[in-house]
């Protein structure tokens, strides 16, 4: 992805929602987009399926997949990457389901779009595909109301892998699970990447989920990525103010105990004028030249970038 701006039309005015965002996702890789609710992370989601709601228009950007622009393909060209090379687990599987059409009818509907395939094949699938995330295949022509929230949860993975893509796209899967459920769904994505060497993009506002999954992490605040990088390097040395003000906001269960803290103020207006560094207000360490002066995205090593002015003068505090 390359310099992604996404604006909404909204009764306030030009919602600036993503704003030049680049990040690139290996084999095998999983990247972890990371930031408060309402930051851009799912806009950036839909971008890459070409899945935006009305409203929304992309005012500049690419992104990349196999050397072919996403947002310049024709509706065929869309067809044929749309679950077969790129699927999405969406957030909240009880909205995402289909309530009155069966589970396996729901899976078996993108199979058969893309691969020319008959009942039985697409059956024995769906069995592989129930088995592979801990769900009994006989449950297959059961409805969506008849399963939990956690079984809904796999039933949203599986549909994904139905076509055996490259890049999974997973916005926030274990969100309203309990920390059981949760485990075995992160447990399950970990047995993804090993087993299919899948590359995924796993959406998440939390930090513990990241750190237990993801390779590289990429910190978003206020439509903008702030920070990018290693996840050892960004947990072990975070840069930017956000980021480590983040940090400090979750319990560790080493070292010695120290009180949570937390960061005072809110997320700007992005329909209205904004400083020109978007964390401005809330930064401890801001100065005038943060408002005036819009930071970039600064290379430190090949495992760290940071969008900082004072990032140095911080690091040594």
């Amino acid at each position: 992805m390359e310099g992604l701006r996404v604006y909404y039309n909204t009764d306030r005015g030009l919602l600036k929602a993503v704003d030049d965002v680049s990040f690139s996702v290996g084999k095998g890789e999983i990247l972890g987009l990371v930031g408060e609710s309402a930051c851009g992370k799912t806009t950036v989601a839909m971008s890459i399926m070409r899945l935006l709601p009305a409203g929304a228009r992309v005012i500049d950007g690419r992104v990349l997949f196999n050397g072919q622009d996403i947002l310049s393909a024709t509706e065929q060209q869309l067809r044929s990457i749309r679950w077969k090379q790129i699927s999405i687990v969406f957030q909240g599987a009880l909205n995402s389901l289909n309530p009155v059409l069966t589970v396996r009818e729901q899976i078996a509907e993108g199979i058969q779009a893309h691969e020319n395939v008959d009942k039985r094949t697409v059956d024995g699938r769906i069995d592989a595909l129930f088995k592979y995330v801990g769900l009994d295949p006989a449950r297959r022509t059961n409805y969506p109301h008849e399963f939990s929230g956690g079984m809904k949860q796999r039933i949203m993975i599986a549909m994904a892998l139905a076509c055996n893509p490259a890049l999974v796209i997973a916005d926030e899967p274990t969100t309203a699970l309990d920390v059981v459920v949760q485990y075995q769904i992160l447990d399950l994505i970990r047995n993804l990447r090993e087993k299919l060497q899948i590359s995924m993009i796993l959406i998440t506002h939390d930090l513990a989920v990241v750190a237990e999954l993801s390779d590289t992490i990429a910190i978003m605040y206020a439509g903008k990525i702030v920070e990018y990088g290693d996840t050892f390097e960004i947990f072990e040395k975070p840069k930017h103010p956000y980021t480590r003000a983040l940090l400090k906001s979750i319990p560790k269960m080493q070292g010695a105990k120290k009180l949570l803290t937390y960061i005072s103020g809110s997320v700007p207006d992005l329909t209205g004028p904004v400083a020109a560094c978007r964390f401005y207000d809330r930064c401890p360490y801001a100065q005038k030249v943060c408002a005036d002066v819009e930071p970039k995205i600064e290379q430190l090593s090949t495992n760290q970038a940071v969008a900082c002015h004072f990032w140095r003068d911080i690091e040594n505090q």
